[in-house]
């Protein structure tokens, strides 16, 4: 893993409310789905189960997917499956919005999942595609 390549950093003058819709407008314009949206929302998910957080925590941790492309992925090999949640984190620090994603090489993926010599490429591709969404949503 590599922190100046694998993570993807960026930052909205955006609430995170609304970088939070517009990135979701974006997913779903190609055809992605935020698979946890009645729970990304952190602060409210912490506090329904007994967490405190102060007022202005904003974390939402953004689960994307594209069922299109996982339902072959997954049928294909579930080995793969290990890679599939891809969590775009997005919360506000000193006064602008910021975004996070954790994406892997090539290499991480081929050694961590094996035999599978298709997989990196096709996962790169999603993880490139993500990366152009969040930058649109900027």
């Amino acid at each position: 893993m590599n922190r100046t390549k694998d993570l993807y950093i960026a930052e909205s003058e955006k609430s995170v409310g609304q970088f939070v819709a517009d990135f979701g407008e974006i997913l779903r314009e190609n055809e992605f789905v935020v698979n946890n949206f009645e729970n990304m929302n952190m602060k409210k998910t912490f506090r329904e189960h007994g967490g405190a957080v102060p007022d202005e925590f904003d974390l939402h941790m953004i689960q994307v997917c594209k069922p299109t492309k996982a339902d072959k992925s997954l049928t294909a090999n579930p080995e793969r499956a290990i890679l599939m949640p891809k969590f775009v984190m997005v919360f506000s620090k000193d006064g602008k919005t910021q975004i996070r994603y954790l994406s892997y090489s090539a290499a991480d993926i081929a050694a961590l999942v094996l035999d599978d010599p298709k997989f990196p490429e096709s996962l790169a591709q999603t993880f490139a595609k993500i990366r152009s969404m969040i930058d649109e949503a900027v």
